[in-house]
């Protein structure tokens, strides 16, 4: 007897966390169990294969709004390559509706309802040891009845079990190498956001804190890049989030990153002191603010208090130690375009190192699908079941936003334009009416299908600037420049770069007294500034290169030209 654990992942950097808890949790049972991951991505002939020659007995796949269709499409035709074997789906996207999923979905056999660990080791025991004897016995799974026609049983939600007694999920790193270790602490979360289906598990549960410190102490040995945590709310319990974190900056190995969900907000001034010790790239925060709309907080049972937030976004930005991703959601309640706007620019203006525009998801189970007739919510049917428009933002508005989040993901996320962007704010009205222009100038010119090259982005600026008018061409070629090169030392230089002839003599004669490597780039711009970019000495946060003016120095000593 095999029982095959399979994941769909939406990225080959991806893991998931969940078939290796199950793995781990499959206790007497654990030789009969295999994990194979694949990606959305792949080509579904050679995930057909591979499972097929594995020869499982029993297939159960872990089932997200980013894989569900994958999955779906996959399974049936498995179904006729091995016709004895039964199969399983698990996950949020069918716990909420797990009999309506088998009425619609043939090939599958049963489903395993919410936390699956516990309900995983008793279906192991069922299909290897018929302990228990029958399906009925175990709590948390939807089948189809062989005795009854094949009429589907429910047998209800299983407790929610203690954290504490999933073991360790990561006893071997080979096969996680070049990829994203994810991590618990904590599972369930104290708000309610109408959104989000961590909203329907109140009873929050934490992790023993001190296995939780030999199992980072895990990855700090073995210097993994990158652990993420996926608590939905990090910093809830103040102790808990305090611990941890005086523990990964105690014990910092100088290379392993750790990324948290936190509720700005809440930290405290304990926390931010230890934040500011911290070693730059130590953590990674991810920041949720959603809207700063106060009605449409309230509509979304949020609870935040954006000044707050604010302040405290803008004191850790002050560290110079601390990646900070910010979030905001479109489609909301109350929030209109002009109301996105206005929260689009209150969030841009406190410089996160990532801004992300989502877009609703009416998710099955959440309280927003029970309120989508009062909101006039139109979604669609398909996963990621992405809100259409609202009582207060139209379709059309939505494609607008949309183009607004293309060029922030391509311009600003990218952090290959930093210097550029706020050069070009100052000659809009604010930050979301310059990416909007730019979204509509990418449309007009058929750029937006296209996929271009980071030169090709810095020159389709030049063309957009070229059409305001009141731009200065060569004051933006230079700062355009500078975002250039605090990335890599170019082969080539661009064609809207000034001509460094003129001061050829004057660099080298500077580069052979001061032993400048060939590997460090010197520039001299427009405005006479001369800046030196050491590519051997990083920015920890940005990637850019460590820049030092010595524009007083080189014409203090070798003239200036």
């Amino acid at each position: 007897m095999k029982i095959l654990l399979a994941a769909c992942n939406a990225k080959y950097i991806h893991s998931n966390l969940a078939v290796y808890n199950l793995k781990s949790c499959s206790g007497e049972y654990s030789s009969r169990v295999v994990v194979k991951e694949y990606t959305i991505n792949q080509i579904r002939d050679d995930i057909l294969k591979d499972i097929y020659l594995e020869q499982p007995d029993v297939i159960c796949f872990s089932c997200y709004i980013w894989n569900i269709s994958f999955v779906r499409e996959l399974v049936p035709d498995l179904k006729k390559i091995l016709p004895q074997v039964e199969f399983w789906a698990g996950g949020p996207e069918v716990s909420y509706d797990a009999v309506e999923f088998l009425k619609k979905n043939p090939a599958f056999f049963g489903v395993m309802v919410g936390e699956g660990e516990e309900t995983f080791h008793e279906l192991a025991g069922y299909y290897i040891e018929r302990k228990p004897e029958t399906l009925s016995g175990i709590c948390g799974v939807a089948f189809r009845d062989e005795n009854k026609g094949r009429d589907i049983v429910h047998t209800g939600w299983r407790e929610l079990m203690d954290l504490s007694k999933v073991p360790f999920a990561y006893s071997n790193l080979t096969e996680f190498k070049n990829r994203i270790i994810y991590y618990e602490s904590s599972r369930g979360c104290p708000f309610s956001c109408s959104y989000c289906l961590s909203s329907i598990d109140k009873k929050l549960r934490f992790r023993d804190i001190e296995l939780v410190k030999k199992e980072l102490q895990f990855f700090i040995d073995n210097k993994v890049p990158q652990v993420k945590f996926v608590d939905r709310t990090f910093n809830c319990k103040h102790d808990h989030a305090m611990e941890i974190w005086r523990y990964i900056t105690e014990n910092d190995n100088g290379i392993t990153n750790f990324h948290f969900e936190i509720s700005a907000d809440l930290l405290r001034a304990e926390e931010l002191a230890l934040m500011k010790t911290m070693r730059p790239g130590l953590i990674q925060l991810e920041i949720g603010v959603q809207s700063t709309n106060p009605q449409t907080i309230k509509a979304i049972r949020r609870t935040m208090d954006f000044e707050k937030l604010k302040g405290i976004v803008e004191q850790i930005h002050s560290f110079g130690n601390i990646h900070q991703h910010l979030d905001l959601i479109a489609g909301l309640p109350y929030e209109g375009y002009d109301s996105f706007h206005k929260s689009f620019c209150d969030v841009c203006a406190l410089r996160p190192e990532q801004f992300q525009l989502g877009f609703l998801k009416v998710l099955k189970g959440s309280y927003m699908m029970e309120m989508t007739g009062e909101y006039q919510i139109l979604y669609k049917d398909r996963e990621p079941y992405e809100v259409l428009s609202t009582a207060w933002l139209t379709y059309g508005e939505i494609l607008r936003l949309k183009m607004v989040e293309s060029m922030v993901e391509v311009y600003y996320n990218s952090g290959q334009f930093k210097n550029t962007l706020v050069f070009l704010e100052k000659y809009f009205d604010d930050p979301f009416r310059m990416y909007e222009a730019l979204g509509r100038f990418y449309e007009k010119k058929g750029y937006s299908e296209i996929s271009h090259s980071r030169m090709r982005r810095y020159e389709i600026l030049m063309e957009f600037a070229g059409e305001q008018k009141e731009i200065p061409s060569e004051a933006l070629s230079d700062v355009m420049l500078l975002d250039l090169y605090l990335r890599e030392n170019l082969k080539s230089r661009p064609s809207f770069a000034s001509d460094q002839k003129p001061y050829e003599r004057l660099i080298w004669d500077y580069r052979k007294a001061k032993k400048i490597p060939k590997t460090a780039h010197i520039e001299v711009f427009r405005d006479g500034k001369k800046l030196l970019f050491d590519y051997t000495d990083r920015d920890p946060l940005t990637n850019n290169a460590q820049l030092t003016d010595i524009t007083d120095e080189v014409n203090d000593n070798y003239g200036n030209v």
